[in-house]
């Protein structure tokens, strides 16, 4: 048995490969998994769990079916979909999961999160999710119009995209020195992530101690996926064409 983790899909209705790819994941692989972990930035953005629209309720679908056979889903948020809430959890059987999470995984302790908060150096980013998490905003946000939210979310894409054209590639990277205090913190040497679409093993000392962190892969040109078992490891990519 194996289990599987996936993160920085960036799902949208503009996007059918990657939908197409994530669909065959989901009923050929994740069918037959041990557990699947959703690592963040599953949609390109999530407007909200009221959202009705047939790509929502095609993706809610494809997770409803996979908790109904059995297979234990665990979601933790992204940067593009922090307002994935309790309604969506109870909609498709999927369990949310804080911001930083231990996991044993066949005997060994991991720290599972999206990775955004390990970027240290992107200070204007951590400043805004530090605004869009603040409870009272997601609470107003939740209950305005859709057609006003569809307006402010096409306003934060376009503000997003303007920024990461400006930021170096180092700024938008994680810090070594926070994903060590994070490692410590939960006395872990195993650190699972997405967030930086830099996949990629990479092996340190901590304390004398050999660490790894792995970084998942996004799925902008294929799926990518890390494929973990009671005896190794590994990341994979999955070909958009069936």
């Amino acid at each position: 048995m194996t289990t599987l983790f996936i993160s920085d899909l960036h799902l949208s209705p503009s996007t059918p490969e990657t939908t197409e790819c994530f669909i065959r994941f989901m009923r050929q692989e994740a069918i037959q998994a041990e557990a699947l972990y959703v690592l963040g930035d599953l949609f390109e953005f999530w407007i909200g769990d009221d959202d009705r629209s047939e790509f929502a309720n095609q993706i809610r679908s494809e997770f409803k079916t996979l908790t109904e056979r059995g297979i234990p889903c665990y979601f933790t948020q992204g940067n593009r979909d922090f307002l994935v809430g309790q309604r969506f959890a109870r909609q498709t059987g999927v369990k949310l999961l804080g911001d930083e999470t231990v996991i044993d995984l066949y005997g060994r302790k991991a720290v599972v999160l999206h990775g955004d908060t390990l970027c240290t150096q992107d200070v204007k980013y951590l400043e805004f999710r530090k605004k869009v998490h603040q409870p009272w905003l997601q609470w107003v946000f939740n209950r305005i119009p859709m057609s006003i939210k569809k307006k402010i979310v096409s306003k934060v894409q376009s503000d997003i995209k303007t920024d990461k054209q400006t930021k170096s590639l180092d700024i938008m990277d994680v810090t070594q020195s926070e994903v060590e205090q994070v490692m410590q913190s939960h006395q872990v040497d195993l650190m699972i992530h997405g967030h930086t679409h830099r996949p990629k093993v990479h092996t340190f000392e901590l304390n004398q101690t050999p660490c790894t962190r792995i970084v998942l892969g996004d799925w902008y040109t294929q799926g990518s996926v890390l494929v973990f078992d009671k005896n190794n490891f590994e990341l994979q990519q999955r070909p958009f064409s069936g």
